[in-house]
């Protein structure tokens, strides 16, 4: 293994066509300048350097090593750079992770301004679940991970993490057009039955397994329901074209309703449901980056700083909410905002 300190004096040599010249520009003895170049040859196993009158040249191997070492001088002195940056800049990769709502609502206008301020930021980010999502940062495939929790089943967030909250939204009741229950101001999730019922009720939600379709499940059977989910989609647009058709009712928090279809009714449900979104880290691998990133998604220009150590004590932070709508008015058209 060649010496960098080494490599960098066979190169001075080069540059300045002399030991003593070399030594001059990197501050360092004639004499600790020769016997770098000693222990390099040693190293390369081959003659580096002959005389030539009363100073020296580089042989032919001398020069492919210079060649090759002046690369590799390149390579460490980025890195130097970008190490010392680090407390100036943002910069490097950042693997984000979250729901797909939470993506699709948060993440591109945070990221689009995070990439304004520090554009030697690479980000990368996929869509998935909770129940995969936080085991991949616990791991460290991820660097940070929007995750939701519902009120009706709170999530439970390993140690060694950091949050802070994004959104505290309603869920409410998605119906038909013409839906019976359609001009109640509120509904009591008692009262929707199974498939069977007065009402009969057919559900649709996310897939088995997921967050939402394990909360929705534990929020009508605490009502006494046990829900006829025929429809499992990942998707809640998918999910409101069924309710507009006539074939579903479903539960959706407030970022769900910006993709419904016109006519689609929504009504706060008895007792209330919310929905959390929070970014969630490792409190060890906080980064510059992880924390500008917290910071764009809470529309601040500078990056979060956290005051606390985990998930169950004084790390937990928490955005302002979302202002949440006491109506049921009608939701815009889809692909409005």
């Amino acid at each position: 293994m060649f010496s960098i300190e080494r490599l960098r004096a066979l190169v001075a040599v080069q540059t300045h066509g002399s030991i003593a010249s070399a030594a001059r520009a990197l501050h360092v003895t004639p004499s600790g300048m020769s016997q770098q170049l000693t222990k390099l040859e040693r190293e390369a196993g081959q003659r580096l350097l002959e005389p030539q009158g009363r100073s020296v040249r580089l042989t032919h191997a001398g020069r492919v090593l210079a060649g090759h070492a002046s690369r590799v001088l390149e390579q460490v002195n980025a890195a130097q750079t970008d190490l010392a940056a680090l407390d100036r800049q943002i910069l490097g990769p950042l693997r984000l992770g979250g729901v797909g709502s939470a993506v699709r609502s948060l993440l591109p206008g945070a990221l689009s301004d995070l990439l304004a301020r520090h554009p030697r930021l690479a980000p990368t980010l996929r869509d998935g679940e909770v129940v995969s999502l936080l085991p991949d940062l616990l791991r460290g495939d991820l660097d940070l991970v929007l995750a939701e929790s519902w009120s009706s089943r709170p999530v439970a967030l390993p140690a060694g993490v950091r949050t802070a909250d994004l959104v505290d939204e309603r869920v409410y009741l998605a119906l038909p057009p013409e839906h019976p229950l359609g001009g109640r101001d509120s509904v009591d999730l008692a009262e929707l039955g199974d498939g069977d019922g007065a009402n009969g009720v057919l559900w649709a939600s996310c897939p088995e397994g997921t967050e939402p379709y394990e909360a929705i499940l534990q929020a009508l059977r605490s009502r006494g329901v046990e829900p006829d989910i025929r429809y499992t989609l990942a998707e809640i647009p998918s999910q409101l074209e069924l309710v507009a058709a006539g074939l579903a009712v479903a539960l959706v928090p407030d970022l769900g309703r910006r993709t419904a279809p016109v006519g689609v009714r929504f009504l706060p449900t008895d007792p209330p449901l919310s929905r959390v979104i929070r970014a969630v880290w490792r409190s060890d691998t906080e980064t510059p980056a992880v924390r500008a990133c917290v910071g764009a998604l809470l529309g601040t220009d500078t990056p979060f700083e956290p005051s606390g150590t985990s998930s169950d004590g004084p790390g937990r932070h928490h955005a302002v909410p979302t202002a949440q709508p006491d109506s049921i008015d009608e939701p815009e058209p889809r692909g409005t905002q």
